[in-house]
């Protein structure tokens, strides 16, 4: 069986006055995330050298779970809450599980 899962890795510049309330603003996100029966991870990483930047590593099951996650009232809370603390728009990257298989996530 072929893996599905896809990988989408949500890049953030945030204001270096609103490093903290982004983190505390997206850790309560991830930690509802990972409940979403459609997601297997929600990895919040920060950037070692620009305390700033953070990537979010989201590992969906299915081609559809992302679309729910943007409906539940967690997404749009965090959404609106760190809309204002952008230094820039967040883009972000979709990618397939290649290793581990599905089954290790």
């Amino acid at each position: 069986m072929s893996n599905s899962l896809l990988v989408v890795h949500v890049h953030v510049h945030v204001k270096p006055e609103s490093v903290e309330a982004f983190r505390e603003a997206t850790l309560a996100n991830a930690r509802e995330s990972v409940k979403e029966p459609g997601i297997s991870r929600f990895d919040v990483v920060q950037d070692t050298e620009d305390p700033t930047r953070f990537v979010l590593v989201e590992a969906y099951k299915t081609p559809q779970a992302p679309a729910a996650h943007k409906e539940t009232a967690h997404y749009l809370k965090w959404r609106d809450t760190v809309a204002p603390m952008m230094a820039e728009p967040r883009t972000s990257r979709k990618y397939v599980n290649c290793f581990p298989e599905d089954a290790g996530w």
